[in-house]
């Protein structure tokens, strides 16, 4: 990787070997792996270890959790948060996993729609609860800071299943826990 970021820099009409740019493409490369290292991890063995059998029946939501990714299309970065939220079907999930989740999934070069489908599916599928719900909000900097260049806007995308997609009220608790 090192020896294609080298090329890019050239590329684009800058001198790899100038002094500021030494160890770029040993920076670059190490931060690339960092920012895809949700394709190396596995998202069951993630949360494997970490469900309890439990009869709590009510709506668990964690909101806020900050989300970093990269745009397939432009490999650049979006970023925001996700709001996770699933009502248990005798199994319940550390929290601390569900945001692991959530970086393990964006970590990948992603579409945010893609993002959020995979979270709440992966969830779902793990835990069978009654329901999932899980909303990301996100700036693309692939359409602020070039293409339309619209700075501010933001995404949003959902994905509702069980209890969250056929009951409306289950849907309108989410919305208020969440604030939106």
């Amino acid at each position: 990787m090192q020896n294609i970021i080298k090329a890019l820099l050239a590329e684009i009409g800058e001198n790899p070997e100038r002094e500021g740019l030494l160890e770029t493409p040993k920076r670059v490369s190490e931060s690339y792996q960092f920012l895809t290292e949700g394709y190396r991890q596995d998202p069951i063995e993630l949360i494997r270890n970490a469900t309890f059998s439990d009869k709590y029946e009510e709506m668990v939501v964690l909101k806020d959790i900050p989300l970093y990714s990269l745009c397939e299309h432009h490999l650049m970065p979006f970023f925001g948060s996700a709001h996770v939220a699933y009502i248990p079907n005798g199994k319940i999930v550390g929290i601390s996993k569900i945001a692991r989740m959530v970086d393990l999934y964006a970590r990948r070069l992603q579409v945010q729609e893609r993002l959020t489908t995979q979270i709440a599916d992966t969830l779902n599928d793990i835990l069978q609860p009654r329901g999932v719900g899980v909303i990301v909000e996100a700036q693309h900097l692939c359409m602020q800071m070039r293409g339309v260049q619209k700075h501010g806007a933001t995404m949003q995308t959902s994905h509702m299943l069980g209890n969250f997609r056929s009951k409306q009220a289950t849907r309108d608790e989410f919305l208020t826990l969440i604030n939106r």
